[in-house]
Parts: structure tokens; sequence; C-alpha cells
């Protein structure tokens, strides 16, 4: 059954140290910065982090970082024009770092929610980013094993739930959402409304609210 929260701290209460958090967003374009700023109060420590980005200015994911919560970032675009909190800790030795490209990115995400023991494929194949890694020939391709990425906790951001926890997006701030959704174990969710039972249309219904945890209005 999916919780409805009061605040955001009730939504991510319980977060372990050590934890692997999966984060949504592209960019700051659906980034669940209320929840992550209740990660921040909240404490919890030595996480890994899943997300397409490494952070951005100072909030959001760049806040988490720069209090020194992250040990690891697992990502795809570790750094861009406003990386500076992660370019730092980067230099300094203060956090680790795992490159994916973004299709594998997402398909290791969805494999974990899809029950996939791992997969084949051919991105990153000849590259530093399958060294150590078993390859295999596919139709005269080298493939790569990649294996699913679970999460502990997902923090998203979708635009409307119902109260069991159906979800809609907005536009582009859908992006790493709907997968992360049914990757971790414990799923919270920041919205801009919540609204009954029977209000939302089930056909625009992307993520059923038998993936959520929690939701909290924003």
């Amino acid at each position: 059954m999916t919780s409805i929260c009061a605040s955001t701290d009730e939504a991510v209460a319980g977060v372990e140290d050590g934890s692997t958090v999966l984060v949504g967003g592209f960019g700051m374009a659906g980034m669940p910065t209320h929840l992550i700023d209740a990660l921040i109060r909240q404490g919890a420590t030595g996480l890994t982090v899943v997300s397409n980005n490494a952070g951005n200015g100072d909030a959001g994911l760049a806040a988490l970082l720069a209090e020194g919560r992250v040990r690891k970032v697992i990502c795809s675009f570790p750094r861009q024009h406003d990386s500076w909190v992660f370019d730092g800790l980067y230099r300094s030795g203060k956090i680790e770092l795992e490159v994916v490209p973004q299709g594998t990115l997402a398909e290791r995400l969805r494999a974990a929610g899809a029950g996939i023991g791992a997969f084949y494929c051919p991105t990153g194949a000849g590259t530093l980013l399958a060294e150590g890694k078993e390859t295999r020939e596919i139709d005269g391709r080298t493939h790569v094993l990649e294996f699913p990425i679970k999460g502990d906790v997902a923090l998203i951001g979708a635009h409307r739930s119902d109260r069991m926890g159906n979800l809609v997006y907005r536009k582009t701030a859908r992006n790493f959402g709907p997968v992360m959704a049914t990757a971790a174990t414990t799923v919270a969710v920041q919205v801009s409304e919540i609204v009954e039972i029977g209000t939302l249309d089930p056909e625009a219904v992307v993520t059923p609210g038998i993936y959520i945890d929690r939701v909290v209005a924003v």
C-alpha cells in the first residue's frame, strides 16, 4: 500500500547508511530536490547514488554531495559546466565514480525491475568502460555483459499522483523516473498534487501505484 506522507522528512525516514539511492532527473528536470533536501536533514551517509548526472550547481544532488554523504556516484554525465561540487570532490579523492553510458544505465535499471539477471550490450565495447567485463561476439559484433542496478531507495519526481500512488509525469521531467520506480526496494515520490482515486485517466498513468511506497505533495 502506498503511504501518503505529511512531509518530505516522513517520506525519506529510515534510509540507512550505506544505501544505494536511485535519484531521478535529467540535470534539474525531474530532480526530486525536496526529497534530497529531506535526505540531507535525515543524515544517512556513505551512500551510493545512481543518477544521470553528478549534480548541478549547489542545489539538489549537488547539495547532498557537498555535505559529504555520498561515497560513490554511478552516472552517465559526471561533468558539465556547473558540476563544480562533484569536480572538487573527485579531484581530491573524496568520492568514487563509475561512468555508465546513458542507454546502458537506463537498461541496467530496467533489468533490475524486470528481474533480468544480466544482459549483453554492444555499447562501450573496446573502450575503458568495458575493462574487466566479460565480452561475447553476437552477430559478428562484440557485446559487453552488464548487470542490473538495484536500489535500496529511489527518490523520484512526478507531476501528479492519486491516493493509490499511480503516477503521471510532466514532459521531459519523466526521464529516469519510471525505470527507477521499478528498481528499488523503497520508492519515495514528490509530486505537485495528490488527487482522489479515479481522477487520473488510466491511459495516462505511466507508473502504477504497485511500485510506489511513499508519496508527498510539495
